[in-house]
């Protein structure tokens, strides 16, 4: 069974995902932080492709795709430094990212790269769903890659419920219409919107992204959903640790309590 099948299967409430940058804030800590995620209490990881357009993303996780890459990180360099990763960690790890890079890398040759590395999933944000469906989708599954689709509060009820009916892990509940970046509380737009997507009961569970900062948004989104991801607020304590191990565990601690 995929990883991130396992999870859920497992856990139904409170799970924790957290993103960063590959090669960020030095290019060889991404196996380390992966490791350290994991022995501070995350439940599953996701690992940022760095990329020079993050159309997406807000100053933080931009500023650290430029650091990555000035580092001198590429896809070629991840599959490298990700060649133990099964080694060091047992939870379910996820490359997100810009199709852009993945195609120039060559899609079987990056499918291969993943499943011999122990990658369960990949997000690919803008990667249309019917070009998933009629050019990727074998391709994906042939290699045991769980695709995961964005929703927003501007999807219509009938995507929302076409997504579901193509996924076969979680959605990706993005809280607004905004790029990444963390926020401080929620309000009432986004609570209506949770609880709508609640109440149409979907087949697979969601994780809300984009804001969650803290344990008071990590809560707020996991009243209505079975966990949250951060990102901007973890790159943001990244950029400025000088104990990676020790500041990792006192992230993770504060914000799942």
């Amino acid at each position: 069974m995929n990883r991130i099948n396992k999870l859920f299967q497992e856990k139904d409430r409170g799970i924790l995902s957290i993103y960063y940058t590959a090669g960020f804030p030095s290019v060889d800590d991404t196996l380390g932080i992966a490791s350290y995620l994991e022995q501070a209490g995350a439940d599953m990881i996701e690992i940022g492709i760095p990329f020079s357009d993050p159309i997406a993303d807000g100053p933080t996780i931009q500023e650290s795709n430029k650091a990555a890459l000035d580092n001198g990180m590429t896809l070629e360099l991840l599959f490298e430094q990700l060649t133990t990763l099964r080694e060091k960690v047992s939870i379910p790890v996820i490359l997100m990212g810009y199709i852009n890079p993945v195609i120039q890398y060559g899609i079987t040759r990056f499918c291969q790269s993943c499943r011999q590395i122990g990658i369960d999933g990949l997000i690919l944000p803008d990667l249309p769903m019917q070009e998933y469906l009629t050019e990727y989708k074998g391709i994906f599954e042939e290699h045991g890659l769980k695709n995961v689709f964005l929703i927003t509060p501007q999807t219509s009820e009938e995507r929302i419920r076409t997504i579901d009916t193509y996924t076969d892990s979680f959605i990706y509940m993005v809280s607004s219409a905004s790029t990444t970046g963390a926020k401080s509380s929620f309000g009432s737009v986004q609570d209506q919107y949770f609880a709508r997507v609640n109440a149409l009961n979907l087949d697979n569970p969601t994780l809300v992204g984009f804001g969650i900062s803290n344990r008071t948004t990590f809560e707020q989104a996991t009243r209505y959903s079975v966990g949250a991801i951060v990102g901007s607020a973890f790159i943001k304590l990244l950029s400025g640790s000088h104990n990676l191990e020790k500041d990792i565990t006192r992230f993770v601690n504060d914000i799942k309590g």
